[in-house]
Formats: structure tokens, sequence, C-alpha cells
């Protein structure tokens, strides 16, 4: 068996396909060796589609081979149809359009599985990393566009930063499912008319969406009331704890301008006792008893938690309307604004008591998506950031070849 044979077995190459001739550069100092591999089809093969019309040279680059870089070279054979068409013959071990191998590509794809960053992977493949980028957008986007949205009933909406700065991608995420199903850059209401339309298309019909999850943006509201007429809303419960939080975190700071002692005290306050260490508790005790208006405060925040345990629309209203009165009898500023935003959201937050919709979900989402910007750093554009989320975070079902190791 000579050289071309043994490569021949190596690509997995079949008829007409074979291996022509087999060049070799050697490695000097300063450059890598690299290696030349010319393929050729059978004099005379008819392929499928049409007559043989005329042939075009492509190149593709494959796996290195040991150290040598190695790259695939042939004449692609052109057809002309019975429609008059000229159409390139595509070949087994590449997909169209690609400069790639199938083997490269799923060598480069198993390593971002592995939570590599692109660019890092570019590097390994010693590619240019847009090259890398647009390889890996083509698997994304052809998966994305193949994906069976048609079910989906229960939108939770949220915006995660892309990078440092004001850069947001809204996320709409299938809450039976646990996947984000769509995301597009932005935070304005026209977000929710591309996710309305993304979903149509898909074959979901606005009708179709019952509920939804948000935060009290005015503008997803708008959006949410214009696209989805016929879903409720629910309003994120770590909206509304950080409303309340942020009310108690203002009372603090308020009484520390006069009492030193407060500074450094933000979270004692914040967290549950099961989170803080018996000298923090021991604080936060001796701070409550030494001061009425932390107290009071503090007490309205505790009593708010009680919210969450309402099973019906009812209770929880009925509940949600004394909290406030109470919140009025205080005389706490911080609090009282923080019940006029409540009482301007009424219908969304007493919903959670029947649809328990919450952050969770959403949450456990973001934090991936924080993984999905690490794993993107580098990227030239919010299409690529976009579809390392979908990557992570879509439970798509992938087609492109697997490497074993």
């Amino acid at each position: 068996m000579n050289s071309n044979q043994i490569f021949e077995m190596a690509l997995g190459l079949e008829q007409p396909w074979y291996v022509s001739k087999i060049e070799m550069i050697k490695p000097t100092e300063g450059i890598q060796g690299q290696i030349d591999i010319y393929l050729d089809f059978e004099k005379g093969f008819k392929f499928p589609g049409g007559k043989t019309h005329d042939t075009v040279e492509r190149t593709w680059q494959h796996l290195n081979f040991f150290q040598h870089k190695c790259f695939l070279h042939a004449r692609v054979p052109r057809v002309q149809t019975s429609e008059g068409k000229t159409e390139t013959v595509k070949v087994p071990w590449a997909r169209p359009g690609s400069g790639f191998t199938l083997l490269f590509e799923a060598f480069s794809m198993l390593l971002i599985e592995s939570e590599m960053p692109v660019a890092k992977a570019a590097d390994i493949m010693d590619v240019y990393p847009q090259r890398l980028w647009n390889m890996f957008s083509y698997w994304v986007e052809k998966a994305h566009q193949a994906d069976d949205q048609s079910k989906t009933t229960v939108l939770g909406i949220d915006e995660t930063s892309s990078k440092k700065g004001h850069s947001y991608v809204t996320v709409a995420v299938d809450m039976k499912q646990r996947r984000v199903v769509y995301a597009v850059p932005g935070k304005g209401a026209d977000t929710i008319d591309s996710i309305a339309t993304h979903l149509e298309e898909k074959g979901c019909e606005r009708t179709q969406i019952k509920q939804t999850c948000i935060d009290m943006s005015p503008a997803f509201i708008s959006g949410i009331l214009h696209n989805f007429k016929d879903a409720s809303i629910t309003f994120d419960k770590f909206h509304v704890v950080k409303l309340i939080n942020d009310a108690m975190d203002k009372v603090r700071k308020l009484e520390r301008k006069e009492f030193a002692m407060l500074k450094g005290y933000k979270y004692t306050f914040l967290k549950s006792n099961k989170n803080l260490s018996d000298q923090a508790k021991e604080a936060k005790y001796h701070i409550l008893e030494l001061m009425p208006s932390i107290a009071n405060a503090y007490r309205l925040k505790e009593l708010f938690a009680e919210f969450w345990t309402f099973k019906t629309k009812d209770e929880a209203g009925a509940y949600l309307s004394y909290w406030c009165d109470l919140v009025e009898e205080s005389k706490i500023f911080p609090f009282i604004q923080a019940a006029k935003t409540l009482k301007a959201h009424w219908f969304g937050i007493v919903n959670y008591a029947e649809t328990n919709l919450n952050n969770g979900i959403l949450e456990g989402i973001n934090s991936k998506i924080q993984l999905a910007k690490k794993r993107a750093r580098g990227y030239r554009n919010i299409q690529n950031f976009i579809n390392m989320i979908y990557f992570i975070v879509g439970s798509l079902k992938f087609d492109y070849p697997r490497y074993s190791i």
C-alpha cells in the first residue's frame, strides 16, 4: 500500500475520488511544515444531477498531521442540470461554502462544546478567529432555524448586557422547557415586537402565549400588551424583592448620615438570618433595639416576605393592600415610594399567587448567559454573542459531524 492509498483510507474517500498527489513542505526555523493533498475524480465518472460542465479549484483546511498543517485541494466538477442551471457537485469531505473539512469542523465544535472560548479554539486550530465564528454560526443558525418552538405558551423575558456599558440583548425564554427560544439586540418595546414576529414565523400564534414573566420595565409592559393581548403578566419576583430591599437600604443610608455606626451594615438587613453569622445577627438585633426607624423599616421588609406565601390572587391582593396601609401609617418615605410602585403594577404582582412564575428559571439561564459572554469574548458582532446564547441555553439539536476521541 503506497502513501496515496494510506491517505485515501484516512480520509475515507470513496469512488470516484482518489488522492492524485501529495506534497510536503518540511518545517524550518520559524516556519511550520505543511502537507498538501491533491484529490481528483475518475475520468468519465457521471455525477448525479447532470452532465459535467467544467471544474473549479477548491481548497479546504484539514486537521493538522502531527506538526504539519494540512490542506486538501481538488478540482470539483460543475454539472449542468436539465433546467440549464450549473451546479457545483457536493464533495463528501466538506459542506458547501466551507473552507474547512467536516473533520476540522467537528474537532473545532468539540473544543467549543468543552467550554473553550472561540478565540482560544481558533488559536489551537491555527485559524483567524472570525473564520471559526463563521463556521460556529453556520451550525447554530441551522439548528435554530430547524428548532420547533410551535408549542410555546409561557414566556419569560429579560435583558442582559452584552458588553460593559449600555449594550443589551433581550432574551425570550420558554418557561416550561426552560430554554432560550429567541434573543434580540436592545431592551426596548420593539424587542417584544421582534419576539412576537419570530414566534409567528415558528408557527406559534400570538394568541397562543397565555402567560408572561417580565420585570417592571415600561417598555416590556407596553410590548407585551401590544403583542400578546391574551397573555397575563407576572412581574418577576426578583425585581419586586429588589424594590423592597432598595427601600430598606435607603432608610439605612438616611440614618447613616446621623449614625456612623450603620456604615458597612447594608447586607445585614437584606440577608435572611440563615445567611448571617452569629456575630452579624447579634449586631443586627443591637441596632434594631437602638434605632426605632430602622426597626420599623425592617419590620415592613419582613412582613412583605409573607406576600409570597398566598395561593390565590384575592388573598395576595388583600395582604398587599394591608401591607400598603401599614406603609402609609409608618410615614417612612422610601417605603411609601416603593408602595406607590407596587400599586402601579398591582395585577402583575398579585398574579404570582396563581402563576408562580418566578425568577429562578430566568436567573439560572442568565448565569449561563454570563458564561456565554466569557466564551464569546472577542466576538466582533452581537450576533456571535446571540449564537453563543443559543448554543449554551437554547437546547438545540445539532447535526454537525461528531469528533471521537
